[in-house]
């Protein structure tokens, strides 16, 4: 498994623009055979920022992912709504192990 967290921060002003793209998005991920998982959070303490959860099989699912109409879409749209660049943090699993994963 591949698990990668997506930090994003966005302008004020397109909060309810963002949150609509990426809910699109997040819903057309989950179409695809690789992703367990895509989750999109909210940060309680402050409405702009966000965390994309992204659950994939296997490298090349990622990758797939990222060659997608739907991804690159998304990215098109959300790039100037983005108070400052988006980052990630890439991680392996170690429990449930990777076979107990199940799609939602």
């Amino acid at each position: 498994m591949i698990i990668v967290h997506v930090f994003i921060e966005v302008k004020p002003e397109y909060l309810e623009s963002f949150i609509s793209a990426t809910k699109a998005n997040a819903s057309a991920s989950l179409q695809e055979p690789g992703i367990v998982r895509f989750d999109f959070l909210q940060a309680e303490d402050n409405p702009y920022r966000f965390v994309l959860n992204e659950v994939y099989r296997t490298e090349a699912d990622s990758a797939r992912h990222k060659e997608s109409n739907h991804y690159q879409t998304w990215k098109k749209a959300v790039e100037e709504m983005m108070a400052v660049p988006r980052s990630k943090e890439i991680y392996m699993n170690i429990f449930p192990e990777d076979q107990d994963w199940k799609a939602l």
